[in-house]
């Protein structure tokens, strides 16, 4: 049986069982996460003994009477509740399909999260699941100085001229939020990154300041000036900490204060216990400078996995020609943009 829930107290309370959810998942992040055309929903899918969840953000598809899902940015894709062998994946498949087709959702899309092993099983069968790229993170089961020794030379380099110079503090809200704003903000510009990538002020004031959501501020600070040079928020959920959104001054690019932050970050995550410490992938999945950066930290890698499910194909093909103005080939209609009927003109071929 299927349930849709959307108020957040039963939200929260039906998360708080899933043992190995994530921030993500919560009902504040997709609060935070949806755009104005979205409402935030999750999937409740109960059989025997087992729960499933799937949070989805739920939207209108323009000059139609259909919808689609999509997740938030980051690592979302179900989570299970007392799963056991007698489970039969198929039952929830049909039904998921069936409250699509009663929704008229035309097609569903998540971002698997690269920690729970299970998520591919459960969608397989149901879409497709295709593997993007690789996320680096910090086994943080490993003492302090094994983990440090599998720092790259250069890296130790930098954070042992970064520690003479620096010190990283933690941030607040009052006094500090504007600031990380700022070079968080300038940052984005400055590698002209993806306009998903700008927040308004009210996003980072509701994210560092939700009871959901244990997010932490870390700060780097210039000896000689006392000047904050760079910052990022760090979000903690059960057994993993996720770094999520970093900026620095670059006048100050050459003292390295983002590693320094990362590495005061897997120190103390260390000390209180957590066993992960991902540092996430490259920009739009790429293994370019960004994923360089996080990779000299570490050579322990995850698969980052998309899921692409079309419910309705005619419709998905209708709304796609519409969009484009012209016929497709429908033999991997799940290849490329997706949905397709939402690809920017530009970057659709003719």
């Amino acid at each position: 049986m299927i349930e849709v829930i959307k108020d957040k107290k039963t939200w929260s309370e039906l998360l708080a069982k899933v043992e190995n959810s994530d921030f993500y998942h919560s009902y504040d992040y997709h609060e935070l996460s949806k755009n104005a055309d979205e409402s935030p929903v999750l999937i409740k899918y109960t059989d025997g003994i087992t729960t499933l969840i799937l949070p989805l953000l739920i939207r209108d598809i323009e000059n139609s009477i259909f919808k689609d899902a999509t997740s938030v940015y980051g690592y979302a894709g179900l989570l299970a509740l007392h799963l056991d062998n007698q489970f039969e994946k198929e039952n929830f498949h049909n039904e998921f399909k069936t409250f699509c087709y009663e929704n008229k959702i035309v097609s569903v899309f998540s971002r698997l999260h690269p920690f729970i092993d299970y998520q591919e099983k459960l969608h397989e069968g149901l879409g497709t699941i295709t593997a993007l790229s690789k996320v680096v993170y910090k086994d943080l089961s490993e003492s302090l100085e094994e983990q440090r020794a599998k720092y790259n030379r250069r890296l130790k380099t930098y954070l042992n001229k970064s520690r003479k110079l620096c010190t990283v503090i933690e941030g607040n809200i009052d006094e500090h939020l504007e600031s990380f704003i700022h070079l968080y903000t300038e940052n984005m510009k400055r590698v002209d990154a993806d306009d998903s990538y700008f927040f308004d002020n009210d996003y980072f004031y509701k994210l560092l300041s939700s009871e959901d959501i244990d997010s932490k501020l870390l700060l780097c600070k210039y000896n000689e000036t006392q000047d904050i040079i760079a910052g990022a928020i760090f979000i903690k959920t059960g057994n993993i900490v996720q770094y999520h959104l970093s900026g620095l001054d670059e006048d100050y690019f050459e003292l390295n204060p983002i590693k320094l932050i990362i590495d005061e970050k897997r120190i103390q995550s260390t000390n209180e216990g957590y066993k992960y410490f991902n540092l996430g992938g490259g920009r739009g999945s790429k293994e370019d400078s960004l994923f360089r950066f996080k990779s000299s930290f570490s050579k322990d890698f995850k698969t980052f996995k998309i899921w692409k499910y079309i419910v309705d194909e005619n419709t998905y093909v209708s709304l796609t020609e519409n969009h484009l103005g012209t016929s497709i080939e429908n033999d991997d209609l799940s290849s490329g943009y997706f949905p397709a009927y939402r690809a920017p003109i530009k970057a659709c071929s003719p």
